[in-house]
């Protein structure tokens, strides 16, 4: 499980094709100055890669960490489409009794959105407007959680499969969410309790 809070951002050193799948790599992460623990992770730890689970497959020598996508994973995300320099964010598995600040992730993207739109803000932040995926539309509720690239945010009057969230500066400082142009892909995971809700009613 995952909160949605990023912990680092780093572009992909390489992404290799391996068979129907890929091997992804992406180097040491520089944690944020007041991050209370050291990038400390070991060989078959799950890392929330722009919101998609992913287990370390191996560990380099100067601390890059590689992941083997499969099929499936390179068809569900945005990973199809990654190269190498594309930012992604990283967050390590929540642990059990720290403080929850985003909300419930599971690491499990349900499909992909777009930026259609971005618009600046006068104290350094933006507010960016997305269209999801045919299906998605459904858990885009006002005020709702979703989950973009991994990063928890609000949503903010939904229409269809539009909305839009406010990113504040810190936000777009720390995660690839800054760095998003219209057109940009990313993906999208939504709310655990609304998608249990729906299959159990």
């Amino acid at each position: 499980m995952f909160t949605g809070i990023i912990e680092a951002a780093v572009s992909v050193a390489a992404m290799e094709s391996r068979g129907t799948g890929a091997r992804l790599v992406l180097p040491a992460p520089e944690l944020q100055p007041d991050a209370p623990h050291a990038w400390d992770v070991k060989i078959g730890d799950s890392i929330a890669v722009s919101g998609a689970c992913l287990t370390i497959a191996e560990l380099g020598g100067d601390g890059s960490m590689s992941f083997d996508l499969s099929k499936e994973t390179l068809d569900r995300t945005r990973f199809g489409a990654t190269a190498v320099g594309d930012r992604v964010n990283l967050e390590r598995a929540m642990i059990l009794g720290s403080r929850l600040d985003g909300h419930m992730v599971s690491g499990h993207v349900d499909g992909g959105g777009e930026l259609t739109a971005r618009t600046e803000v006068g104290d350094g932040g933006a507010e960016l407007h997305f269209r999801v995926d045919d299906g998605l539309e459904r858990y885009l509720i006002e005020k709702g959680s979703v989950t973009l690239d991994g990063v928890s945010l609000t949503v903010v009057e939904p229409v269809g499969a539009e909305f839009r969230v406010a990113c504040i500066p810190l936000t777009l400082a720390l995660t690839n969410l800054g760095s998003l142009t219209v057109g940009s892909r990313i993906n999208v995971e939504a709310d655990l309790i609304g998608k249990w809700v729906e299959r159990l009613r």
